[in-house]
């Protein structure tokens, strides 16, 4: 709940990734009562917002962008390990196996060593722990939220982030310092890609099949196949023609640019280089590039909204102070603030929150003004608010009038993911970086030796696709295996028309399967490692409960699958009309209508409610909801 100084406004849970009016079930709003005092006409911005969507609106949606397969095949290949590996097959048994070593597969390999389970094995198709870290190196890369709550487990392991906002660098280290500390290097898979999944039902097993010709046994599997790793290409016309330098950011070439995460990109002087996109890898490596290249140019088909990051290193001496169980705590209080539930204190108090201070002003001011306003009014209007501030900021910043307008991003802040850069606004003030604005089309044609748009043709040397990743895919095809069930069930198959599932962890079918993160992640919130925190501590908790007491198997019952189903129709806020009228991009497919959205597996009670439903079925609803079988 958000306590705005005049009365309490509920707050739906899909506001840590969608807060403000589309949440509430309302569009961009059109306020029938005024808050005192605003220096903007709402009316006036709502119309632009949707005149601007309306530019970038194209028929083929999600098909724009093309598969890493066939020519493009090339930009998939790891470039940070040695080509030629090999190893044996495999063909033993564990009792778990987590698909992922990234952020899901480390958290819940960590929970299960806290729970007494030993016998752990994580398949990674990368050479090491990381995930997204191991697979994003590019330069200028950070994490976004702050790093004392997006780093997980730094209690336990006495680790001290250097940063308010880490470099990838840094983070890629510690999730390697997490693999040591839990003791889960000696049993791990890396390189090695998993192509198949069976139940095996004389065994009670899971079959795990691998490029590398193993044929392991699990007892239970955890699917952790996080959603930043299948990069996508936009199917730019002529793209395979290219015959200078090209690579996804997810893959960066560092021999060809030289330098590391830090810059120092001396391979790009004398360079012309062009940047596709203008997210949040872009912001971050295009401030890099600008100081090395002989000419950058950063082609936008959509402008970020890039607020202040404000960055700076960690203070020992507070960072002593703190008492024990101040990570959860500091999670709790930015999850709890970003949900709407009131604080006495905003302990991370950055960019990602001061939203709802504006909020809590305008509520004030219209009831000191005798108004009562709508909640989904005072959050659209507090978002007008902040959009016209990050705007202003652009204004300020650019030097060039026409690319400062360019560059404002005209939509509610949460249509698309915040950015945060202290630098990449400044890099368009210099002489050697040029914006092409495609003014919502996107590049016309790519030919053998340039990027072609508005009948002007630009000539580099290198392309760098900043176009980011098929987020939201279904756990096994983000894993990009097959996985088959009881009576030969494939997933697709009975996720064709949705994902089913009961708490977004276990489906009908699948017995001792366990999904964390993704797609299924019911309890969306900004700080992914929070949730996925709790929901490993849950698959910990059950496993071992299964361990302890003999259960072979455990399958939830279909009735309990249908309930959950009813349970997310009650709780489901109506997000269609916003996400219709946002500006196009993952969060809602591309403006596609006829598909569910990145968020439509969120639960509707808000993460708090999601947890605490988790924490008393392990209580009560466990034997109710749960076909058992005990070992014999």
């Amino acid at each position: 709940m958000l306590d705005v100084g005049f009365r309490t406004i509920g707050a739906p849970s899909a506001w840590p990734v969608a807060p403000l009016p589309g949440a509430l079930g309302g569009s961009l709003t059109e306020p029938t009562t005024q808050a005192p005092g605003p220096t903007f006409d709402p009316e006036a911005l709502r119309k632009k917002y949707l005149e601007e969507r309306d530019k970038r609106l194209r028929s083929d949606g999600l098909s724009q962008y093309i598969d890493l397969t066939g020519r493009f095949k090339e930009y998939a290949e790891d470039p940070y390990v040695e080509p030629g590996f090999t190893r044996d097959p495999i063909t033993d048994e564990s009792e778990v196996i987590i698909l992922g070593g990234g952020f899901s597969g480390l958290i819940t390999a960590a929970r299960l060593r806290q729970a007494g389970v030993r016998d752990i094995r994580v398949i990674e198709k990368g050479g090491d722990f990381g995930g997204t870290w191991y697979w994003n190196r590019y330069p200028g890369i950070r994490c976004d939220v702050e790093s004392y709550i997006y780093m997980p487990l730094l209690e336990e392991l006495g680790y001290m982030p250097t940063e308010k906002y880490a470099r990838g660098q840094e983070i890629f280290e510690y999730c390697q310092m997490l693999g040591k500390h839990f003791d889960l290097y000696d049993n791990a898979c890396f390189q090695t890609r998993v192509t198949k999944i069976h139940w095996d039902e004389g065994l009670s097993r899971w079959i795990v099949e691998t490029d590398r010709d193993d044929v392991m046994r699990a007892r239970f599997i955890v699917l952790g196949s996080g959603g930043l790793h299948l990069a996508k290409l936009p199917g730019i016309p002529g793209i395979e023609s290219f015959a200078g330098k090209a690579f996804h950011t997810s893959r960066w070439d560092y021999e060809y640019t030289g330098g590391d995460q830090t810059g120092n990109l001396t391979g790009l002087k004398g360079k012309r280089v062009a940047v596709i996109g203008t997210g949040a890898t872009a912001i971050q490596c295009v401030p890099q590039i600008a100081k090395y290249a002989k000419h950058l140019y950063v082609f936008q088909r959509t402008p970020s909204s890039v607020d202040v990051r404000a960055n700076g290193p960690t203070d020992p001496e507070w960072f002593a102070s703190l008492e024990p169980g101040w990570q959860r705590e500091r999670m709790q209080n930015f999850t709890s603030i970003l949900v709407g539930r009131p604080q006495e204190e905003d302990l991370v108090n950055d960019r990602w929150t001061d939203v709802w201070a504006k909020a809590a002003r305008l509520a004030r001011e219209a009831a000191g003004e005798g108004a009562e306003l709508d909640p989904a009014e005072i959050m659209q209007l507090a978002d007008y608010e902040k959009m016209n501030q990050i705007r202003a900021r652009v204004e300020e910043i650019v030097a060039d009038p026409e690319v400062a307008e360019s560059l404002k991003p005209w939509y509610n802040l949460w249509c698309k993911r915040p950015l945060f850069s202290d630098e990449f606004l400044q890099a368009f003030n210099q002489p050697n970086v040029t914006l092409v604005d495609t003014d919502g089309r996107g590049v016309d044609r790519i030919t053998e030796n340039a990027i072609e748009f508005g009948g002007e043709s630009h000539e580099v040397d290198c392309i760098i696709f900043a176009t980011g990743f098929r987020v939201g895919v279904p756990t096994y095809q983000a894993g990009e295996f097959t996985l088959t069930g009881r009576d030969g069930l494939d997933l697709a198959d009975k996720w064709a028309d949705g994902c089913k599932s009961l708490h977004g962890v276990y489906t009908r079918g699948f017995p001792n399967m366990f999904i964390v993160g993704n797609k299924m992640d019911a309890g969306l919130t900004t700080n992914v490692p929070h949730i996925l925190g709790e929901q490993s501590a849950h698959v910990a908790a059950l496993v071992k409960r299964c361990l302890d007491e003999g259960i072979e198997t455990m399958e939830v019952r279909q009735e309990a699958e249908d309930g959950w189903a009813a349970t997310m129709a009650e709780k489901a806020v109506d997000r269609q009309k916003f996400e219709e009228e946002c500006t196009p991009g993952y969060f809602n497919n591309e403006g596609q209508k006829d598909r569910t959205t990145i968020f439509s597996g969120g639960y509707g009670g808000g993460p708090y409610e999601y947890i605490e439903l988790c924490d008393q079925w392990r209580e009560s609803g466990f034997e109710k909801d749960v076909d058992i079988t005990y070992a014999r």
